[in-house]
């Protein structure tokens, strides 16, 4: 492509979610003789984490702080977005497709009367075209997309492109932009997280999930576990939400979270279509359920016939055993 491309990076907590890195690679992949600019907002002192952003690929930062930014919303971000566009008038826009990018995208791609490509899952560059494939129907079918005219603008799913190798050798320019970012509409008073500590489950290489097999909150004890000596994070289907055993910020399926693991245990659950919709396209899937003719067998990798109570234990036992001789 040989032009410039802007990658509007996200921080969470202080620190930049992987995703961010991810987007870094596929604007690279896109513009490989090009250049790859990273935008940041937040507030206090993002510039160590435009440096992060240039050691995974980026050429230069440019960073907007505020203290009208310490939380995200649309409005206020969208500000300090279209203010670095407007500087720097990018060929094309890459961001990650998380619930801040999902939100944010299509509000710029409304003000620069843009088209925007969604939840991309690979990126093919085919001569002068970049081609971008992405899920419809739930998982059932891929589409392909090119960008004809005007600005190239996607976002793109966690865990499918991988980041570039980080070389903290390399070096480039952090520019603090001053962004005035006023008549917000919506101010945040407080933020009361109900995910679980550890793990973010959108950005997590594995998954252990439950269904309604696991009977009770209890029930996700051994999972949590199990999860722990993976270094992985814990899911549910809907019908575990549903029966109370854990808080719908777990949820996995089409009304949920859509995951794309490296692995993903799915325990106790029964395979509906709904919930197959968030992580069908799990690079590899395990099933542990009691019923040989349960639905989530047809789409996994490997299947276990069995009490999730007896096996996920054994499993937990068996793999520390293995990191402790390792």
């Amino acid at each position: 492509m040989g032009k410039k491309l802007l990658v509007i990076g996200e921080v969470r907590d202080g620190a930049l979610r992987n995703v961010s890195f991810e987007a870094v690679a596929a604007a690279r992949k896109i513009n490989e003789d090009g250049e790859v600019v990273a935008a940041l907002f937040g507030e206090g002192n993002l510039e160590q984490l435009g440096n992060e952003m240039i050691y995974y690929g980026a050429d230069r930062a440019v960073v907007v702080q505020h203290e009208n930014l310490k939380n995200y919303t649309s409005e206020g971000y969208a500000q300090a977005a279209m203010a670095v566009i407007e500087d720097e008038n990018p060929e094309g826009i890459i961001m990650g497709h998380t619930a801040q990018g999902k939100d944010l995208t299509p509000k710029i791609a409304s003000r620069l009367e843009s088209g925007l490509i969604s939840d991309a899952t690979d990126i093919e560059v085919d001569g002068d075209d970049v081609v971008f494939t992405r899920p419809i129907y739930s998982g059932k079918a891929f589409e392909k997309k090119v960008v004809t005219e005007g600005l190239l603008f996607a976002t793109i799913r966690p865990n499918n492109i991988a980041p570039l190798d980080r070389d903290d050798t390399r070096s480039g320019e952090v520019a603090v932009k001053d962004v005035e970012i006023k008549d917000l509409r919506t101010v945040i008073k407080d933020i009361i997280r109900k995910t679980t500590e550890g793990v973010d489950l959108s950005e997590a290489k594995v998954i252990v999930a439950g269904g309604r097999g696991v009977k009770s909150a209890d029930g996700f004890k051994p999972l949590e576990e199990l999860a722990e000596v993976l270094g992985g994070a814990v899911g549910a289907s809907r019908g575990a939400c549903d029966a109370g055993y854990c808080d719908y910020s777990l949820q996995i399926g089409q009304t949920g979270k859509v995951v794309t693991p490296d692995l993903y245990i799915a325990c106790g659950i029964s395979g509906a279509i709904q919930h197959l919709a968030g992580m069908s396209n799990s690079k590899v899937i395990v099933a542990i359920n009691k019923d040989p003719e349960a639905n989530i067998f047809n789409v996994a990798d490997y299947g276990i016939v069995g009490d999730l109570f007896e096996v996920v234990p054994k499993l937990t036992e068996e793999i520390k055993k293995l990191k402790e001789n390792a």
